[in-house]
C-alpha cells in the first residue's frame, strides 16, 4: 500500500537523541508513512546513524543532507521533497505515540477532503499531560488562528498538512547570517485558504531541550531580527483582531530597531497601528537587549 503520509524530521547535531524518533516510528501500528530526515549540516555522525537505520529496512527512510540553514530552511527543503498527500513535522527531540500514524491516516480517510488544509491534533509531555489545552470537540474544523484567538486554545499542537497547501504557499525567506524565521508564517497563509480538521487526540510527545529554539527565544530575537520583522508584517496583515495587530506591530518595531531600519513605518502593511506601537516597541526592544531571561512574551 502506498504511503499517504510523510513524517519529516529536521535535525542538527541531534544524533544523541534522534534514536527516540526512530524507535517510536518502528513501534507504529501502521506503516503507511515515509520518514524524511533533513540533516541541516550535522557534524556529529548523524549520517552514519541514519545509514545504519536504512539498512535495517524497518520503514521507508529518505535522507537529505544540506548546509546549515536553520529550522525554517530545513522545512523549505522538506516541502520541496515531500511526495505524499499529507505531511507532518516530527522534531528531532520528540517522538510519536505508537498509534499516531494509524490515527492520522484513518481520521483523514474518514473526514479528509480538498476542503480542509489538514488536521490539528494534540501534543503531550512524556508524563501524558497535554501541552496547553485540549481542542474543542464541538467543532469539526477551524483555522489555527481562530483556535488560538477566538477559542482560547493554548500550547503547541501537532499540525498535519495537505502537501498541496504547504507546497503552494511561498517558502520561508533565508537571510544571510540568520538561522530562524517563525514557522507560523506558512500556517497563517494556509489559514487564509481553508481550515484544519480537529482531532482531539494525542499523537506526539514533546520535550523542550535546553538546546532547542523554544527555550531560547530571546536569543533568537537578537540573532534573527530580519526573519522576525518579515514574519511580523505577515502576522499584522492577517491579524484577526485589532489587539493582535497591535501586538504584532509592537514586535515589528522592536525587530526593526535591531536592524536599524529607518523605513519600517513606510514598509509596514498597517502604518497607523505601527505608528501607535512605536513607544511600546522601543520598550520591548530595550527589554530584549537587556534581559537575561531565555523566553519572551509572544
Amino acid at each position: 500500500m502506498d504511503a499517504i503520509l510523510t513524517i519529516f524530521t529536521p535535525t542538527y547535531n541531534r544524533a544523541y537523541i534522534l534514536h527516540e524518533c526512530y524507535e517510536s516510528l518502528k513501534r507504529q501500528t501502521s506503516h503507511e508513512f515515509v520518514w524524511l530526515i533533513i540533516d541541516d549540516g550535522s557534524t556529529d555522525g548523524t549520517a552514519e546513524l541514519v545509514r545504519k537505520w536504512i539498512q535495517e529496512e524497518a520503514m521507508i527512510i529518505r535522507y537529505h543532507y544540506q548546509e546549515n540553514q536553520g529550522m525554517h530552511g530545513a522545512h523549505n527543503t522538506a516541502y520541496k521533497l515531500i511526495q505524499t498527500e499529507l505531511n507532518v513535522c516530527l522534531d528531532s527531540d520528540d517522538y510519536f505515540a505508537d498509534d499516531a500514524v494509524e490515527k492520522i491516516v484513518s481520521f483523514w480517510h474518514k473526514f479528509g477532503s480538498e476542503h480542509y488544509a489538514g488536521i490539528v491534533a494534540l501534543d503531550a509531555y512524556p508524563s501524558g499531560e497535554i501541552v496547553g489545552t485540549s481542542l474543542p470537540r464541538s467543532m469539526k474544523a477551524a483555522t489555527l488562528s481562530d483556535l488560538y484567538m477566538k477559542h482560547k486554545v493554548k500550547g503547541d499542537k501537532k499540525l498535519i498538512y495537505r502537501t498541496e497547501q504547504t507546497s503552494k504557499t511561498p517558502p520561508y525567506p533565508i537571510y544571510e547570517g540568520e538561522k530562524y524565521c517563525p514557522l507560523s508564517y506558512k500556517y497563517i497563509l494556509i489559514d487564509q485558504i481553508c481550515p484544519l480538521l480537529i482531532m482531539d487526540e494525542v499523537v506526539c510527545y514533546v520535550e523542550y531541550l535546553n538546546d532547542g529554539s523554544s527555550l531560547n527565544m530571546v536569543q533568537q530575537y537578537r540573532k534573527n531580527p530580519r526573519g522576525f520583522s518579515f514574519f511580523r508584517k505577515v502576522a499584522m496583515k492577517y491579524a484577526p483582531t485589532w489587539d493582535e495587530r497591535l501586538r504584532e506591530a509592537i514586535h515589528y518595531v522592536s525587530s526593526n530597531l535591531f536592524i536599524r531600519n529607518h523605513r519600517f513605518l513606510i514598509e509596514s502593511p498597517c502604518k497607523w497601528t505601527t505608528l501607535l506601537a512605536i513607544p511600546f516597541g522601543f520598550i520591548l526592544h530595550l527589554y530584549i537587549r537587556l534581559t537575561r531571561r531565555q523566553t519572551v512574551m509572544k
